[in-house]
């Protein structure tokens, strides 16, 4: 008897460019921790960190969907780098902030700046008018992914 053939699931239009665009993005960024040095979490924690300016370890837990004993061990291993600093909590002496260092800020920026070149380069072929549909478009698509996955 002969096995059934597997079946592919794909996807098309839409869907597949979204995907290939995700793709992509992953890709860029387990390039970016393997060229600063960090494992693709760390580097979520350090974008999180630099956007919050100064973060709990408990909010940190919460936005990465982990424990606070894995932001803990995240923790060390980027202050060990020298990329966070952990600074005292002025009300609770039991809690305490975590910060970019002056070399994460310096990490950081340059990501940043290289990530917009690239997208800059990428997106060159677009007119002006057709970057900011597309923008528009993508930052709708983005919320509504956003809002219709979040959990009741």
């Amino acid at each position: 008897m002969t096995q059934p053939e597997p079946l592919a699931h794909t996807l098309t239009g839409f869907p597949a460019a979204a995907t290939a665009f995700v793709s992509a993005l992953d890709a860029n960024r387990q390039r970016i921790a393997q060229d600063v040095g960090v494992s693709a979490t760390e580097l979520r924690a350090l974008f999180r960190v630099g956007r919050s300016v100064s973060i709990t370890p408990k909010e940190l837990a919460a936005h990465l969907g982990m424990t606070t004993g894995a932001i803990t061990a995240i923790a060390r291993r980027l202050v060990d780098a020298d990329l966070l600093h952990r600074v005292d909590h002025p009300g609770d002496r039991r809690s305490l902030y975590l910060e970019l260092t002056p070399l994460g800020h310096e990490v950081m920026g340059g990501i940043h700046q290289d990530f917009s070149e690239m997208l800059a380069a990428s997106t060159s072929s677009l007119t002006a008018d057709q970057l900011a549909a597309f923008t528009d478009a993508l930052t709708s698509v983005a919320s509504e992914v956003r809002t219709r996955s979040a959990r009741p």
